[in-house]
């Protein structure tokens, strides 16, 4: 394979990498290709043996693949293309803009791109966007034997041979599923439904979430999992590999939206400073204004400050205190909904949980702030005023206020989200803290203002 976009010999650069990588796995050459520019990158797959630099292509773990391929002769980019899954062709081809998506489509053979374009008209994260269509089945009149020659003949080019699907002959409807440890233990002469699973295969619909089809291989302890249509025709399998993938896609995405910005969409040392500005600033932004509510809230107890200056001392205690029980129980929700624990409908009965728990949180969290103001005082460590038990009290009742406020604000938030059709990650930790920093001044100062009034205020 030579690339006529690319100034330096390719296999002189393939020979330099390989020699320099020598006795190194794919997965280490991958990571290894990953350092290099495209360019680069590309010079050293185009001099590689063809079936080696597929199973490069094929690991999603590699990045820029789609740039690379884009670089490519036409002729060279097509060999590759036609030897990798179609369903990490269709990821790569999707990965590309119009012009370049559509030189590479159309160096495929007729049946590859009807194959692809099946596959790409599925949305993503649904069972139809991250199947592959290369599968083994076989008719149900088939021995056992005529089973194990197909897959020799076909192992090559099939994503996995540990499931083997058997079709009705006549309607090519899902009968039955059978593993390649049953068939290799079968006789020879004997029905392939001799050996097949008992009772109805799992299958997944094309449209099923990838959670859902995550949960239900989980469930059913399955290597691959067959997506049918309306009919039970096998239109192509999940297996666990790609589940993986793109579940740890999704976590990565999720954790950064938690963390109070956008998802990069990139590994964090290949986005560039402009965009690292922009996925941040305007979280930062949004935070940094709602905290100035903060200063709002403050401002108009400012009277109430003047009179009783020993109330400042409890407010970052208060404010963190409610921030970190929003925080607590938003992870809690988030994670419970991901998993399938929790429904949209199940809102009330979180509600109802959540109520006595910040209660009890807040009582403990109260009762420590109450000792401690006890403790400081009797002690002589600081002076707290002729009204100090009174200040202790307004602690520990604001304490159970406000975590209490903080656990069901946190809970009822990522339920909020769903239902406006939002990802429930936003519910992140930084914007939870903050909605309830602001309303843990009000609860505070009202719960002040309702036991000091008459003495300090």
């Amino acid at each position: 394979m030579n690339i006529n976009r690319f100034p330096l010999r390719a296999g002189h650069a393939a020979r330099a990498f390989i020699n320099n990588s020598r006795g190194a796995t794919i997965a280490e050459h991958v990571d290894a290709l990953n350092a290099l520019s495209v360019q680069d990158a590309g010079r050293v797959l185009s001099g590689m043996p063809l079936d080696y630099a597929v199973n490069i292509l094929d690991r999603p773990e590699l990045r820029n693949a789609a740039q690379i391929l884009a670089l490519m002769g036409a002729e060279d980019a097509a060999r590759l293309l036609h030897g990798m899954s179609n369903d990490r062709v269709a990821d790569v081809l999707l990965e590309l803009d119009g012009e370049a998506r559509a030189r590479l489509f159309s160096s495929l053979d007729e049946p590859v791109r009807i194959a692809i374009q099946h596959l790409m008209g599925y949305p993503p994260r649904t069972a139809g966007g991250i199947m592959t269509t290369e599968f083994v089945s076989v008719p149900d009149s088939w021995t056992v034997a005529q089973t194990l020659d197909h897959v020799r003949q076909v192992e090559r080019s099939r994503e996995t041979v540990y499931a083997i699907y058997v079709l009705d002959e006549v309607s090519h409807a899902l009968m039955h599923v059978v593993t390649l440890r049953r068939l290799i233990t079968g006789e020879p002469d004997a029905s392939i439904l001799s050996v097949a699973q008992k009772g109805t295969p799992v299958s997944a619909d094309p449209l099923m979430k990838q959670e859902d089809v995550a949960r239900l291989i989980r469930k059913h302890d399955l290597l691959a999992l067959p997506v049918t249509d309306e009919h039970g025709q096998v239109l192509g399998i999940v297996t666990v590999d790609d589940v993986i993938d793109t579940m740890i896609s999704d976590t990565t995405e999720a954790a950064q939206k938690f963390g109070g910005m956008e998802a990069l969409g990139q590994p964090y040392m290949k986005i560039n400073f402009a965009g690292m500005i922009r996925k941040r600033a305007g979280w930062l932004a949004a935070l940094f204004l709602g905290e100035m509510l903060t200063a709002s809230a403050m401002q108009h107890f400012e009277g109430e400050l003047e009179k009783a200056v020993v109330l400042t001392l409890f407010i970052p205690l208060i404010m963190s205190s409610g921030g970190n029980s929003g925080s607590q129980a938003t992870s809690l929700i988030i994670r419970a909904l991901a998993l399938g624990e929790l429904k949209l409908s199940d809102w009330w009965k979180v509600l109802l949980r959540e109520l006595p728990t910040g209660i009890v949180l807040g009582a403990i969290l109260g009762l420590v702030g109450f000792i401690r103001i006890v403790f400081w005082q009797s002690a002589g460590l600081y002076d707290y005023g002729p009204h100090w038990q009174m200040v202790a009290i307004t602690v520990f009742a604001a304490l159970i206020g406000i975590v209490t406020f903080g656990s069901i604000c946190g809970s009822m938030l990522p339920f909020l989200l769903q239902k406006l059709r939002l990802d429930p990650a936003s519910a992140s930790a930084p914007f939870v803290a903050t909605l309830v920093d602001v309303t843990g001044l009000v609860i505070y100062f009202s719960v002040a203002l309702l036991i000091l009034s008459g003495t300090l205020l």
